[in-house]
């Protein structure tokens, strides 16, 4: 019972810390994408999409790819508000907005689309 509890443990901390990574992707993305131009875009773009898809293959689990996503997501829609002082994270361009829709792309395939191999699958089909 207690190495149940561990594994619990040990997995709910793992997607603690993708959440945690996923936000701090999305400030670095949100930061990187205009400076350098089209190299930073991709970059940020990259960096989700490589967060995503290590913690579907680290907890082979598809909620390793949703962690990161959905705490990216939250992060960048919020640096997307402007503040009262007139300050704002994100300019006005096709860049910023590739970076919003295609790292919320990333995320979504990153997390939907990959098969995760089940633990003592045999080739062999039941029945024969």
């Amino acid at each position: 019972m207690t190495g149940e509890r561990d594994g619990v443990a040990l997995r709910v901390s793992a997607y603690l810390g993708l959440a945690v990574l996923g936000a701090l992707v999305g400030i670095a993305g949100a930061l990187v994408q205009a400076a350098w131009f089209p190299g930073g875009l991709l970059l940020a773009l990259l960096g989700i999409a490589a967060l995503c898809y290590g913690g579907v293959q680290l907890t082979r689990t598809r909620l390793g790819g949703v962690a990161p996503a959905v705490t990216w997501v939250i992060v960048v829609l919020m640096l997307t508000a402007s503040r009262p002082e007139g300050d704002f994270v994100f300019g006005v361009g096709i860049g910023s907005y590739v970076f919003l829709l295609g790292g919320m792309l990333a995320g979504v395939m990153c997390a939907t689309m990959p098969k995760v191999p089940q633990p003592g699958r045999s080739a062999v089909r039941l029945g024969k």
